[in-house]
């Protein structure tokens, strides 16, 4: 997901993660190299999750294309979109940025969550947290641009380590960013109505998440390199983001790429809320 903010993490965390590495490094040392075919309407092109050597053969035991249901997450980076071409290039579900911190709105988002819509592609708006602002305020922020639609899908937190960043610089401590997360998860699923789906990538997982915090949501794992089970070992996740480069119809730019885990009656039941 592209984000304009950061943060960095304290020493222990980044020792965890440096542990983790290792850890990846010798399970794929272990095990062999699997691929597959891409999916129809969508384009495999060079780049992380594309050419050779970047990362499709290591989805490991467990591929993409084992599961029937993939979707996209978008910006406004993806320019205006043609949604009926979407919808016809098979894309089933569709993330959309809605807000960052708690002043920044993303400029696409009213366009992409109504053409969704009226292409009858479920969708689902995501918050980028910024730490450096209250949770209240984020939250606030996100409800004043989000509609309460009974037909979206559950809205999404989505919590990341961005250490680059020149405007935050709060390190994150653990325990107090769970405390945080925690509250904006409520204030979420108090005003929408649904229990919101977490977003993580792997280095904050591992500094942050690991084993089981929240292990009573869905989560939404980001993995474009290895299947989920190496850098997310033992953590069952809902959503799998595992290609940052693909294409589809409908999209001129690259996009994100993302499988939900189960049948396609499963998302038939994950849609009316069994979940």
């Amino acid at each position: 997901m592209t984000n304009l903010t950061g943060m960095k993490l304290d020493r222990k965390i980044l020792r965890g993660l440096s542990l983790t590495a290792a850890l990846t490094a010798g399970l794929l040392a272990l095990t062999g190299c699997g691929g597959g075919p891409s999916m129809p309407g969508f384009e495999m092109v060079d780049g992380e999750g594309g050419r050779a050597g970047s990362g499709n053969e290591h989805f490991v035991g467990m591929h993409p294309n084992q599961f029937p249901i993939h979707g996209i997450d978008i910006s406004k980076y993806q320019g205006d979109i043609d949604w009926q071409a979407v919808k016809r290039a098979g894309v089933k579900f569709a993330w959309i940025k809605a807000t960052e911190g708690a002043d920044h709105i993303d400029s696409k988002f009213r366009q992409n969550w109504d053409g969704a819509a009226a292409a009858g592609i479920p969708r689902g708006a995501y918050h980028f947290v910024w730490w450096c602002r209250k949770p209240h305020e984020e939250i606030g922020w996100f409800k004043q641009h989000v509609p309460v639609d009974p037909n979206a899908l559950p809205p999404v937190l989505d919590v990341e380590a961005t250490p680059t960043s020149k405007t935050c610089k709060r390190t994150l401590h653990r325990e107090e960013v769970l405390r945080d997360m925690r509250e904006m998860l409520v204030d979420m699923e108090r005003h929408y109505g649904k229990k919101p789906v977490i977003y993580v990538t792997v280095d904050f997982y591992a500094g942050i998440m690991h084993p089981n915090e929240f292990s009573d949501y869905n989560v939404w794992v980001r993995s474009t390199k290895h299947a989920p089970n190496v850098p997310y070992p033992g953590r069952a996740w809902t959503f799998w983001q595992y290609q940052s480069d693909g294409r589809t119809d409908g999209i001129k730019g690259k996009i994100d790429k993302n499988a939900f885990y189960g049948s396609a009656q499963q998302w038939q039941q994950w849609l009316a809320g069994k979940r």
